[in-house]
C-alpha cells in the first residue's frame, strides 16, 4: 500500500500516462458491423424503418426518450443529437445488408481522468441478440482502451433486467446503485453502475475475440460457447 509523507494511505502512483483523445469521426469496422458517425441524411430512414419493427414499443421502456409517434418526430430527435461531441453518437450498420439497425454513443467523456461511458444504446429488432450487437460493444470498448482510457462505464435503470444481464455478459463489474439518481418519463430511476478497467481489458478482449470468431458458430448460426462463460473466466 502506498502512503504519503504523513503515512496516510493513498492511491497507487500513475506515471507515463497522458490523457487520451476524444472520440474520432473515423468508422469502426468489424467482421459483422460497421460503426459510422450518426448522419441523419444517410441513416434516418433505415433507423426508423428498423425501429418500427418493434410494433409494441417496449424497446423504448428504459430509454429517456421515445417511442416516437411519427418519422418526423424521430427525425427531430436525431437532428438534436447529430454532431454533438457528448454524447457522441454512432450508427450501427449491418455489413451483411448495408442497413442501419441501431445507434450507440460515448458519453460523459472525461479524457483528463481517462473515463468514458457507453450509452444511448438503441438496437432495433434487426440487431437485438445478434453478432452485430455484440461486436458493436466490442468495437466501442476496443477503441476506448486502445485510445488510452482507464475506465469504461455502463449505467442503466436498476430495474432494467435486460441491460443488467448485458453488462454482466460483456464482462462489466457491478459497482453499486445510486438511489434516486434521476427522473425520466415522470418516474424515478435508481441507477446501477458497472465498469471495466484497462487492466481487465486484455482478458475481456480475448473473450470477445473467441466468441466473435466464425468457428464459434455452427451452420445454423448457433453459438457453441456463450460469451458470458468466457467473460466470467476473464
Amino acid at each position: 500500500m502506498s502512503t504519503d509523507t504523513f503515512s496516510f494511505p493513498v492511491g497507487e502512483s500513475i506515471s507515463g500516462w497522458s490523457p487520451p483523445c476524444r472520440p474520432a469521426e473515423a468508422p469502426m469496422v468489424g467482421r459483422y458491423c460497421r460503426l459510422e458517425r450518426l448522419d441523419v441524411n444517410a441513416h434516418a430512414k433505415d433507423l426508423h424503418e428498423a425501429n418500427e419493427l418493434d410494433t409494441s414499443g417496449k424497446s423504448w421502456t428504459y430509454m429517456t426518450y421515445g417511442p416516437f409517434k411519427s418519422y418526423e418526430e424521430y427525425l427531430k430527435w436525431l437532428r438534436s443529437v447529430e454532431g454533438k461531441e457528448d454524447p457522441f453518437f454512432f450508427t450501427i450498420i449491418d455489413r451483411a445488408t448495408g442497413k442501419a439497425v441501431g445507434v450507440a454513443s460515448y458519453l460523459r467523456i472525461n479524457p483528463e481522468d481517462g473515463v468514458i461511458e457507453v450509452g444511448h444504446i438503441k438496437l432495433s429488432p434487426l440487431a437485438q441478440r445478434s453478432r452485430v450487437a455484440t461486436e458493436t460493444m466490442f468495437l466501442m470498448m476496443q477503441w476506448a482502451f486502445e485510445a488510452g482510457y482507464r475506465r469504461y462505464e455502463w449505467k442503466c435503470d436498476s430495474l432494467n433486467a435486460p441491460s443488467i444481464r448485458a453488462a454482466e455478459r460483456y464482462g462489466f463489474t457491478y459497482e453499486g446503485t445510486f438511489r434516486q439518481a434521476m427522473m425520466y418519463k415522470g418516474r424515478n430511476r435508481d441507477t446501477a453502475w458497472f465498469s471495466i478497467l484497462d487492466k481487465e481489458w486484455p482478458a475481456i478482449k480475448a473473450a470477445f475475440s473467441k466468441w466473435l470468431s466464425p468457428e464459434n458458430f455452427d451452420g445454423d448460426g448457433n453459438q457453441k460457447v456463450a460469451l458470458s462463460s468466457l467473460t466470467k473466466r476473464a
